[in-house]
C-alpha cells in the first residue's frame, strides 16, 4: 500500500490498494476473469480447472521484491511478457478477502475453490521459472480476521489458500478497516504465527499503512500485538503514500522513523530493525494525488539497499504502463498517470532482488520528482475553494482527537475518522485520518 488498497476496489492501491475504475471493476468481475483467461495462451488454460503445479520456490530475495498484481481487475497485463521484459520472477497476487462465513475468496467474491483465473495465471508464471506470493487483506472489504472468530479459524482459512496454490510466500496486508479492530488484528497475527509454524520456510510479510511518523497508532498497536504473541515475520513493511508524502525524501524519512519504532517495540538495534523492515510503494499518481516517478523509486531503492531493508515492492504491475491518450487522465488502476515506458517501475524491484533487468530507452521525465503533475487538470497541493470564517476549533498538534471530532485548518473544516494526535490535516490525504469537509 497499499495504503494499501483497491479492495473494495479503488483504482489505485488495493481495489484501491488500492475511484471510478473500482466500482466498474466489481460490477464486471466475471467479465474480467474471463477476459484474463482468454488473454493467456491456450495451452496454459488447461491448468485453470485445478490447482497449479507445485513450485520448488525461489530465493527470498524474489518474494521480497515481488510487485503486486491483480489478475481479476484493472486490465491484467500478460505476466509472461512482463517477466521477459524485466527479469522479474515473482508477483504478489491480490487480494484474498472473506466471502462470508470465513470463506477465502478473491476480492471477496470469487471463491478459491471455483476460481479459474488465478490457477491459469500462476501456472503461466511458474512455467517460466517464476513463482507467486498471495496477499490477504488490503484496503477495505471484509477480512478473515474480522469474521473467523479465532486465530486458529483464521489460520485454517488461509491454509486453504496456501494448499490450493502450493504457496511458499504469503503477505498480510493489514489496514483499514481491519487494523482498527483489535480482535481482528489478534486473529490475523495469531494466524500468521500458526501458519509460520505449520508451513516451515513459508515467507511471511506484514504490510501496513505508513505515515510521516513512520506508522500511525493502529500500526503501532499491530506491532505490539505481534510482540505480545512472540511472532516475528520476515518483514514489516509500510506504505509511505496517500498520507501527505510529497517527495521521496518524505518517504525515506518515514522509513527512518519506522525503523526507530521497530527498535523501540522489539528491543532491536538499528541494523536488526532494518533487516526486518520493508517498503511498499505506489507508482505514478496515488489515490491522494501524490506523484512518484522513476527517480523517486531510484531514491527509495538506494535507501533500501544502503540500509539493507528486507523488502522493496510496489502497487502495482497493472499500473506499470503509460496511460493512452492523456498521460494523466486522473487516478487509474491500469496505468500510472505519469510518463514512462512499459514496466519501468518493475525493473526497480528486479534490481532490489539483485538481478539486472534488460535495458530500454530512457523516458523523458520532469527534472523534479513529486512536483506538479503533467496534466493541466492536476490538483493543487493546497486546499481549493475560497475559505470563509471558520467556526470549528482550530487544529492543535497537542490535542488527541477521536472519531467524529471536528477542527478547522487553513480555511477548511475537517473531521477525524479515528484516533490521532499531531497529524496535520493537510498531510492526511484521501485515505488518512482526517476527512476534508470543504472550505469554511
Amino acid at each position: 500500500m497499499e495504503r494499501a488498497p483497491l479492495h473494495s476496489p479503488t483504482p489505485g492501491r488495493h481495489r484501491r490498494r488500492r475511484g471510478a475504475v473500482a466500482a466498474a471493476a466489481i460490477a464486471a468481475l466475471g467479465l474480467a476473469a474471463a477476459g484474463a483467461t482468454a488473454a493467456l495462451s491456450g495451452g496454459d488454460a488447461l491448468a485453470s480447472a485445478s490447482a497449479p503445479a507445485a513450485s520448488s520456490g525461489l530465493g527470498s530475495n524474489w518474494y521480497a521484491s515481488a510487485p503486486y498484481l491483480m489478475p481479476e481487475d484493472n486490465n491484467l497485463p500478460d505476466p509472461a511478457a512482463v517477466m521477459d521484459a524485466t527479469g522479474q520472477k515473482a508477483f504478489q497476487l491480490a487480494f484474498i478477502l472473506d466471502q462470508g462465513g470465513c470463506t477465502p475468496a478473491w476480492g471477496g467474491t470469487s471463491p478459491i475453490d471455483t476460481d479459474t483465473t488465478m490457477p491459469t495465471v500462476i501456472q503461466k508464471i511458474r512455467t517460466k521459472g517464476g513463482d507467486v506470493s498471495v496477499s490477504v487483506g488490503g484496503y477495505g472489504g471484509t477480512k478473515l480476521g474480522q469474521t473467523c472468530g479465532t486465530p486458529e479459524a483464521t489460520a485454517a482459512g488461509y491454509q486453504k489458500v496456501i494448499t490450493k496454490y502450493n504457496l511458499k510466500a504469503l503477505d498480510f496486508d493489514l489496514e483499514e478497516p481491519e487494523y482498527e479492530n483489535t480482535a481482528a488484528i489478534h486473529n490475523e497475527i495469531g494466524a500468521a504465527k500458526i501458519l509460520q509454524h505449520n508451513n516451515p520456510g513459508l515467507y511471511i510479510s506484514i504490510t501496513t499503512a505508513g505515515t510521516n511518523a513512520g506508522t500511525g497508532w493502529f500500526g503501532t498497536q499491530m506491532l505490539n500485538e505481534a510482540k505480545t504473541q512472540g511472532f516475528t515475520p520476515d518483514n514489516y513493511s509500510i506504505m509511505p503514500f496517500d498520507g501527505g508524502f510529497n517527495s521521496a525524501t518524505a518517504q525515506t524519512d518515514a522509513l527512518t522513523k519506522f525503523n526507530q519504532i521497530l527498535q523501540t517495540t522489539f528491543g532491536w538495534n538499528e541494523t536488526t530493525a532494518y533487516a526486518h523492515e520493508g517498503v511498499s510503494l505506489m507508482n505514478g499518481r496515488t489515490d491522494a494525488a501524490e506523484y512518484f516517478r522513476q527517480n523517486d523509486f531510484q531514491t527509495l531503492l538506494d535507501y533500501a539497499t544502503t540500509h539493507k531493508l528486507a523488502r522493496y515492492t510496489y502497487w502495482s504491475v497493472n499500473r506499470d504502463r503509460q496511460c493512452t491518450g492523456t498521460v494523466d487522465p486522473g487516478l487509474s488502476g491500469s496505468c500510472s498517470s505519469v510518463t514512462q515506458n512499459d514496466w519501468d517501475f518493475t525493473k526497480y524491484t528486479v534490481k532490489f532482488a539483485g538481478a539486472t533487468p534488460p535495458t530500454t530507452p530512457p523516458t523523458t521525465q520532469p527534472p523534479t520528482s513529486s512536483a506538479s503533475p503533467t496534466s493541466s487538470t492536476s490538483p493543487s497541493s493546497s486546499p481549493t475553494g475560497k475559505p470563509g470564517t471558520c467556526t470549528q476549533p482550530a487544529w492543535s498538534a497537542s490535542t488527541v482527537y477521536t472519531n467524529g471530532n471536528k477542527v478547522s485548518y487553513q480555511g477548511h473544516n475537517y473531521h477525524a475518522k479515528w484516533w490521532t494526535q499531531n497529524e496535520i490535516p493537510t498531510n492526511s490525504g484521501q485515505w488518512g485520518v482526517w476527512a476534508d469537509d470543504g472550505p469554511c
